[in-house]
């Protein structure tokens, strides 16, 4: 374990499996004391992994975290989630929201409940748990919000567009990524001076989690877990009056900082 996050507490949502759990991970070897949450407590046969789980495991490695059971669709459960953490913890310094739910279909099929609710996760759960998360930032004069978003709320290029943009039910998807890319810029040119950092980090490619297997997201051309959780670590400690406003690809911004050739 090293300490260059020591002193700090992490809210990282969705933190059962996945980018969510490493980057979880990753943060508490740095030495913060990461609030875990997601809906699935213990193990359960139709998911791989759990908050139990994830929390076993950075103890065993000598980290520090809670864990916290909440669906993050239900913006009654957030405001709860929040104040647990802080009566345990205190007030989140670092905020990751990363929890997603992910569904494939074309725009002209795709039903309103599903296009709701992934508006729901992806937009406006962050937008909810951010401004939660400002107040305390913001008296402190620091503090870093990350959003974990995709290359999927880049545009398609195009006409003509490929068969992937034509066939692979993405429309959905890029449309809630693409407005939390414009959250993020929105938030951070709001927060500049208050000495908040906030970004966003995506995958170049696909990593192989669970949750991509599942999506069939992940068969080839895939990256290695660990440029997601170095990109976030690095936009999660760096410093807010340089390292803010980023739209960050991992591959490209590792490179930019010299961690990968």
């Amino acid at each position: 374990m090293t300490t260059r996050c020591a002193g700090k507490i992490a809210l990282v949502t969705g933190t059962s499996r996945g980018l969510g759990k490493a980057i979880a991970q990753r943060l508490a070897a740095e030495g913060a004391v990461v609030a875990l949450t997601a809906r699935t407590m213990e193990p359960d046969p139709k998911y791989v992994g759990s908050l139990s789980q994830t929390l076993s495991e950075i103890t065993e490695a000598g980290g520090a975290a809670i864990a916290v059971p909440a669906d993050l669709s239900d913006p009654e459960q957030r405001a709860e989630l929040f104040a647990e953490v802080v009566d345990r913890l205190g007030a989140p310094d670092i905020l990751v929201n990363n929890a997603a739910v992910t569904f494939l279909r074309p725009l002209d099929t795709f039903p309103d409940k599903r296009v709701r609710l992934m508006f729901e996760m992806h937009v406006l759960a962050p937008l909810h748990l951010a401004q939660l998360s400002i107040p305390a930032m913001r008296e402190r004069g620091s503090g870093w919000i990350l959003n974990v978003t995709s290359v999927a709320g880049d545009l398609p290029d195009g006409p003509p567009f490929s068969e992937f943009d034509v066939s692979a039910g993405f429309g959905v998807y890029g449309m809630v990524k693409a407005a939390q890319n414009r959250m993020t810029k929105s938030l951070a040119a709001e927060l500049f001076t208050d000495g908040i950092a906030v970004n966003a980090a995506a995958p170049s490619h696909p990593v192989a989690t669970p949750g991509a297997g599942t999506l069939d997201l992940a068969k080839t051309d895939t990256e290695d877990i660990s440029l997601i959780t170095e990109t976030a670590f690095r936009l999660c400690t760096g410093d807010p009056e340089t390292l803010t406003g980023r739209i960050a690809h991992t591959q490209p911004f590792l490179r930019e900082v010299g961690w990968l050739s």
